[in-house]
Parts: C-alpha cells; structure tokens; sequence
C-alpha cells in the first residue's frame, strides 16, 4: 500500500525553536516535533495530551511534507536538531521525516522507553533510551529494549535517561546501567507536579523538585557512581508545566 494517509504522522503539537530541557542535549537549540500516542501510561507522566486517548481528537495526521512546512517556518530554514517526542514517538512512521530533513542539514534526537524498536533507530543521530522505573507502574520489557540497541546499531549517539523518584527507582537505575555499562547514564529528579489539561496553571513544586535533586546528588555522590550524571529539567526550572517551550 502508498500513498500519504498511510504515511501520515499523528502529532500532537510542533513548537520552538527553544532548548532541549533535559538528558544528553539539555541546552540546546531543539524544535519539537512530539507525536500523539503511547503503549505506556505511567503514573507520573507529564505530557498525558501526548499519551492519553482523551486529547486523541487534538492529534492531526500530518504527512512529511505537512511537518516540513512547519518545521521549516519556525527554524527559518537554519538548520538545526529536531526533538522526536511524545508520548513514544517509536509507535509512529518517522522514517520519511528522517531521511528528509537529514537531506535539508538537520539533525534528529528521539527520547523512547525502548518498548518499541525499530529500523530507523540507526538514522538517528542520538537515540535517547529512558525506561521507566517502579514509581511508573510499567514494567520494562529487557528484550524489546536489546531490540532497540539492536536496531540502532551504534550509529546514533546513544545514551541512558533515567527519572528517580525514590530509592526503588534509584536501585533500578544502578541495576540498568551495570546491564548497559557502555551507554553514559544521566538521572533526572522526578517532577513532583503534573501539568493540568487545560495548562492554565503551569506552576510547579519547585522546592520539592530541588530537594528530590540534592538527594539524589548525595546518593551518587556518596555510593562513588561517579559515572552517572544528575541533571533537572531545564525547561521545568524555567517555564513551569507550560506546553509549547
């Protein structure tokens, strides 16, 4: 089968250009394509209108050329890195969008929890691997995520992204990277204040996010894992919950 409808994209909002917030490219240059749809529900998670079924109506199929024309309006043409987010963005056709922008000088980044593996993985030029700890409610599918590191053949620059809620979470964290000692590992305190639907409060716990982030600093510090790196979200410290920056 061809033809635009079956290589439609469901996005559920494109926006910046601004900074990466978080992980591996945190304070960079970024615009955001972030997809509609997820195979998770986490318990924390902070972009529900890019996951839950409920907002499905605000997702619009859009094809290559329809996320170009966008893309291309708001970077003015400069080249730069394209976000790939969600949601998991891995569930959706970014092959295509890929291969086009790479053409234009652009650079690809996507963040996925590793459920879902696919062949593009290795046009990527950083892959950004973030499984969900207990906290989450999910349970980590270890070979779907072997898949992925499969598919993306080291091409990508590749790196592991963990939230940390809690010491369960930071003891999953430690047992991921000894099952992956070659990937850097970053941590990310876990962000204490969803955002609302309708975003008309983007107000966070600051302080709560920042004392979750001076014990998590103390528990690497002090168990010598000097190989990991603890980073906040940029974007959170910033903006609050706001959508669209």
């Amino acid at each position: 089968m061809s033809g635009a409808r079956e290589a439609s994209i469901r996005v559920s909002e494109i926006f910046g250009p601004t900074i990466q917030g978080e992980g591996v490219l945190i304070g960079l240059p970024t615009v955001f394509v972030r997809t509609g749809g997820c195979d998770y529900r986490c318990s924390w998670c902070d972009t529900l209108h890019a996951v839950d079924s409920e907002y499905r109506d605000q997702w619009r199929p859009m094809s290559v050329e329809e996320i170009w024309r966008e893309v291309s309006a708001l970077s003015g043409d400069k080249p730069l890195t394209i976000s790939l987010s969600g949601g998991n963005p891995a569930i959706q056709p970014l092959g295509p969008l890929i291969a086009h922008g790479h053409a234009q000088g652009y650079s690809f980044a996507l963040e996925t929890q590793g459920s879902v593996a696919k062949d593009w993985f290795a046009d990527l030029d950083t892959l950004v691997l973030s499984p969900k700890p207990p906290s989450s409610g999910m349970e980590t599918d270890w070979q779907a995520f072997d898949d992925c590191l499969r598919l993306a053949a080291g091409r990508p620059q590749i790196a592991l992204k963990i939230v940390v809620f809690d010491d369960r979470d930071y003891d999953y964290a430690r047992q991921a990277a000894a099952r992956y000692p070659a990937l850097p590992v970053y941590l990310q305190p876990g962000n204490h204040t969803p955002p609302p639907p309708d975003d008309d409060d983007a107000s966070i716990d600051i302080d709560g996010i920042m004392e979750r982030m001076l014990w998590l600093v103390g528990k690497v510090t002090d168990d010598r894992w000097f190989e990991a790196r603890v980073l906040p979200q940029l974007h959170v410290l910033l903006w609050g919950n706001r959508r669209g920056v």
